[in-house]
């Protein structure tokens, strides 16, 4: 008699007992979202936009319609609060985004970030209110070196590798996120950008930095898409975040990851948005630059 495994019984049960299952999903109100950041030496910036359905469909017209204008949004320093500005800055001759920044006619408020400092922020849209707080931290994560190698096992000897050696001082609690900008394309962020120190604390490490990612085209050149090409001017910028900034991009970046994996847990994206329901953050960043130039 031949011996039926358990996997074999347990698959004819659930095909036996098969059945079609439709999910309707309520038509939620939309949400604000809220992208505000302010860095080093930098102005604030805050785009507001308001979320999707779902199981919506997302085109360049829509998402352009998105952007939310006419709201007060007011940032401050604990000294100065400043009233931001709305700017309406086209994409092409089509589309045009809307973006809040320093207001350039009344700069006796404004101000720029600097290290180890504290900021508010408040948004008035559609009579709901809203508010955040974030930190500058200081540079605590230093970079000491930026290179490039060769990459093993890839024939095309044009493609390079970039490798940082940094330091991270003694103490949990150093938060970064990381971008990188080959020649005049954007600045893209690393997939995953956010990290802690909870495995390099009080050390000098080296690691091999991928090429930051367009969530749009993770892949531009294939399997070499981590890596960077002869003649290319490659520009890294770490940053220091607070905790609530890193946790928004942990949680934000396992979201991106587990899109399509029906094995992944669940998990909700972390806002320090307060008052009014809305997705999003405000994220203050100590930034520092490299740049090399890989010789062709």
């Amino acid at each position: 008699m031949k011996m039926i495994s358990l996997f074999t019984i347990v698959s004819m049960l659930l095909m036996g007992c098969e059945k079609d299952i439709t999910i309707t999903s309520p038509n939620a109100e939309p949400q604000l979202v809220v992208e505000a950041t302010i860095e080093n030496d930098a102005y604030p910036i805050v785009i507001l936009s308001k979320s999707f359905d779902y199981f919506g469909k997302i085109n360049p017209e829509l998402l352009s319609q998105s952007f939310v204008s006419n709201a007060i949004v007011k940032v401050s320093n604990g000294t100065l609060t400043h009233t931001l500005k709305e700017y309406t800055i086209p994409v092409n001759s089509m589309y045009s985004v809307k973006v809040y920044t320093v207001d350039f006619s009344n700069l006796s408020t404004a101000f720029k970030g600097s290290l180890n400092s504290s900021y508010s922020l408040s948004i008035s849209s559609a009579g709901k209110a809203y508010n955040a707080t974030t930190t500058i931290p200081l540079i605590t994560r230093r970079i000491d070196s930026l290179y490039y190698a060769d990459v093993p096992l890839i024939a095309d000897t044009n493609w390079k590798k970039l490798i940082v050696t940094a330091y991270d001082p003694p103490g949990l609690g150093d938060y970064i996120q990381y971008y990188t900008q080959r020649n005049s394309e954007p600045e893209f962020p690393g997939d995953p950008s956010a990290y802690d120190d909870a495995f390099i604390d009080g050390t000098t490490y080296t690691v091999e930095v991928a090429r930051g990612k367009d969530r749009n085209n993770p892949r531009p050149d294939g399997e070499y898409s981590n890596y960077f090409k002869r003649g290319d001017t490659v520009t890294m910028k770490v940053s220091n975040i607070d905790k609530p900034t890193y946790d928004f991009w942990r949680t934000m970046e396992y979201t991106y990851q587990s899109i399509g994996n029906p094995f992944a847990s669940p998990i909700k994206v972390l806002s320090n948005i307060k008052g009014a329901p809305a997705l999003g953050y405000f994220g203050g960043y100590a930034t520092q630059q490299r740049t090399i130039i890989i010789p062709r």
